[in-house]
């Protein structure tokens, strides 16, 4: 019999072609109708138990193995972002304003490859796989939806593994995987701050209580409590990426508004940031004679990898595709990802796949979410072997 790799390889156009499908018509947020379609038709015919959301637009198919055995999940998120394409690939977004710039859409054509492969493999199976094609992942929480609509007992029983895949358009060269065991990516966490003043004529601030200086320090206040009061071995990353306050020069707003993203990796210091920022915008303010209501809004939590699984999945990708290709991963990517809610209830593995083209520098390559990002076909038939092979394996 074909190796996997082999048939992957066998299948690279029609998979490739599913992906251009999904990358010309790009779709955000929860409701997928035409990524859900395409994924739909991609599965047809295949010995699945599948089954759509209530909810958001998800794809959830069964794979009941030859023999009795546990349960895998595999999961491939499907949304774009709103990003106006530049990368210049002749499948182009057509929708404008909208754009595949993180490679869901290939996450979700090797997910649909890597079920075709399976399928082929049945007998092989001693237990079953879930097959998890998920809307939303971009700052919808499309993984905690899904979950609560029983994805996780999609076949009866949890899984006792669950695994993602993740294309990167730079930072590591194409073809190349890596990974990490414990904190892969943080916890993403909005800081929302209102500092209320009371406004008036600029030429005369003692009439009134301005909320710009208390803003001000109050941004400068957060970077100095990260530097003084969290472990530099335990990192925490407040960003103000938007303050605004005033309509003109010479008038004295009644309000000043920061907005603040908040990155961690362990859940101690996530709980112990909110708490620290909060306090600080208020105190700062009543020091001015001001008030601040400020807001720790949660997002997504720590991705925290399974040691044993990432140990696993790097075997699985020198026996599947050859040596060499996996490089361990020195520290966790301040980034965030949803699929740490399906971590936090079941050990597994996530995943980096390279796909910067080839002669191309990775280092100064556009990155994902840039509208010129450009992610190489060439590894969507070995993204596709290692999912199916990760199953293989762990029900082996």
């Amino acid at each position: 019999m074909t190796s996997l790799r082999e048939d992957a390889h066998a299948r690279a156009a029609e998979i490739a072609e599913l992906r251009h499908s999904i990358h010309r018509e790009p779709e955000q947020g929860l409701q997928l109708p035409r990524t859900q379609d395409k994924v739909l038709a991609a599965l047809d015919g295949l010995p699945l138990e599948v089954s759509t959301g209530q909810t958001l637009t998800s794809v959830t198919a069964v794979l009941r193995g030859a023999r009795r055995g546990p349960t895998v999940l595999l999961r491939g998120d499907m949304d774009a972002l709103p990003v106006t394409e530049r990368s210049g690939v002749p499948y182009t977004s057509q929708v404008d304003g909208t754009m595949h710039a993180c490679g869901h859409d290939l996450h979700t054509a090797m997910l649909a490859g890597a079920a075709r492969l399976l399928c082929d493999r049945r007998d092989e199976l001693a237990g079953n796989v879930i097959f998890m094609f998920q809307p939303g992942e971009e700052g919808y929480g499309g993984a905690r939806f899904m979950i609560s609509e029983g994805v996780l007992d999609a076949a009866g029983e949890r899984p006792i593994a669950a695994y993602a895949l993740h294309v990167l358009s730079a930072e590591v060269a194409g073809g190349a995987f890596t990974s990490r065991g414990g904190p892969m990516l943080a916890a993403s966490d909005a800081l929302d701050i209102t500092v209320h003043g009371r406004g008036g004529h600029g030429s005369q601030p003692y009439r009134s209580a301005d909320p710009i200086p208390a803003a001000c320090e109050i941004v400068n206040a957060l970077q100095t409590m990260v530097t003084r009061r969290f472990d530099v071995f335990d990192p925490v990353v407040i960003t103000v990426g938007s303050i605004h306050a005033g309509t003109a020069r010479n008038v004295i707003p009644d309000d000043a508004v920061i907005a603040a993203t908040v990155r961690t990796f362990s859940p101690q210091n996530r709980a112990a940031v909110r708490d620290a920022a909060v306090t600080l915008a208020r105190d700062i303010a009543a020091a001015h004679g001001l008030t601040a209501d400020a807001e720790f809004n949660g997002g997504y939590p720590v991705t925290v990898n399974d040691g044993a699984e990432v140990a696993r999945a790097e075997q699985v990708i020198a026996a599947t595709l050859g040596e060499g290709r996996y490089v361990p991963a020195v520290n966790p990517e301040p980034g965030s990802e949803d699929f740490s809610y399906v971590l936090e209830q079941v050990p597994g593995a996530f995943v980096f796949l390279g796909a910067c083209p080839e002669g191309v520098d990775p280092e100064t390559a556009p990155s994902n979410h840039s509208a010129e990002a450009v992610f190489d076909d060439a590894v969507l038939a070995d993204g596709t072997a290692l999912y199916a092979a990760l199953a293989l394996a762990r029900l082996g």
